[in-house]
């Protein structure tokens, strides 16, 4: 039947493992080292690794993880880079939480006509009395 729940099966995609390092200075942020392995667990040469900055903002409402790619070969370029590459999405992040309050506060709710009519007690077919 159409209705009945499908079953969800997890699996893993055994060509796209890879071990997780996590490197922090405990006072900015924590880069994650993102080694790619191959299934019996040694390092895969052929593929990048790739370095992922996380840090976190404090806001109006609390505190606001951010992540961010480091473009980077090491791990001492993606240090180095730890800075600039957080600059950057910190300020994407500003942006796109300007967007959104800017998309919230523009929202109108314009009512129907007959219930504008009833709020303002007239208008319409005779202020907004019950008509069949």
């Amino acid at each position: 039947m159409a209705d009945e729940p499908r079953e969800f099966e997890p699996s893993m995609d055994v060509a796209e493992l890879y071990r997780e390092e996590l490197y922090t200075d405990r006072k900015v942020g924590t880069i994650r080292v993102m080694v790619p392995v191959k299934p019996d667990g040694s390092t895969d040469a052929a593929r990048r690794t790739s370095y992922v900055g996380q840090a976190q903002i404090m806001t109006n409402a609390g505190m606001l993880p951010i992540s961010f790619e480091i473009e980077a070969a090491t791990l001492a370029d993606a240090v180095a880079g730890f800075g600039p590459a957080a600059k950057i999405a910190l300020e994407e992040t500003v942006r796109e939480l300007q967007e959104i309050r800017r998309q919230q506060a523009s929202q109108l709710v314009i009512p129907d006509t007959g219930t504008t009519s009833a709020i303002l007690g007239g208008g319409g077919r005779g202020g907004g009395k019950i008509h069949m």
